[in-house]
């Protein structure tokens, strides 16, 4: 990656973290690439105050996409820049990408992941651990993920640069849905089940939290996000009334 050393990459990592900090109708995250984006920017053109100028502008530019995947775009953009590849190709670029990764991000992270990781916390209070193990696995199981697709993210678009389409069809975000969803889905069927007292008796109620289990995974395809927030309401609605004296 000529121009873009270790540290650089380092920086951009952590810049990317307050990439939504000035977040704004005009720009949406555009601003905030270009401070993502600052210390490659500097590395390439910071011989040519004018160059560095002009790319900072360009950069400050209206640019969306899901925060945990800004990461890709700003490490492709960096390679283009690097590479020298003319401004009118860089708009087209990041025009074709910010819906792509906008889209991917919204499906795995805010439709799968993040419910998921919810009903696990929930699973795991209905089980009868304190809430705030709950808690905690909701946050260490989210951000595994989140911290993850930050730094794959840059690696990947420093990487590929204008490839990065292809990386990204390539990648292993697909797999990722696939399972959260799944584990999602089974964990909802044994938080059903331990909040109906069924852990607690014999096999034929172990037998029903194994066919929960299972309707929740063949069913996890038709169950929309509001659906699914419903019943995360229930269940939780369930264990305050089962703790209640």
């Amino acid at each position: 990656m000529s121009g873009i050393g270790a540290g650089t990459r380092r920086r951009m990592l952590l810049r990317s973290f307050a990439v939504q900090g000035s977040w704004n109708y005009q720009t949406l995250i555009g601003t905030g690439m270009a401070f993502v984006l600052a210390p490659a920017l500097r590395d390439v053109h910071g011989a040519d105050p004018r160059a560095l100028a002009a790319a900072t502008g360009r950069h400050a530019e209206l640019f969306n996409s899901h925060p945990y995947l800004a990461t890709v775009a700003a490490g492709a953009i960096a390679r283009l820049e690097a590479d020298g590849v003319p401004p009118e190709l860089q708009a087209r670029f990041k025009g074709a990408l910010r819906g792509s990764l906008g889209t991917m991000g919204d499906r795995l992270v805010w439709a799968v992941w993040r419910p998921a990781c919810a009903v696990l916390g929930v699973a795991l209070v209905a089980a009868g651990a304190a809430w705030w193990a709950g808690a905690l696995a909701f946050l260490l199981a989210h951000n595994a993920l989140h911290l993850w697709l930050r730094a794959w993210g840059l690696r990947v678009g420093l990487r590929d640069g204008l490839m990065v389409a292809k990386a990204l069809r390539e990648s292993p975000l697909q797999r990722l849905g696939e399972r959260g969803a799944d584990a999602g889905a089974a964990l909802a069927g044994f938080a059903a089940v331990v909040l109906a007292g069924g852990a607690a008796r014999g096999p034929g109620e172990l037998a029903l939290g194994a066919g929960a289990v299972a309707a929740g995974l063949l069913l996890r395809k038709h169950v929309r996000t509001a659906i699914a927030a419903a019943l995360l309401a229930v269940t939780l609605a369930g264990i305050l009334l089962a703790r209640t004296p």
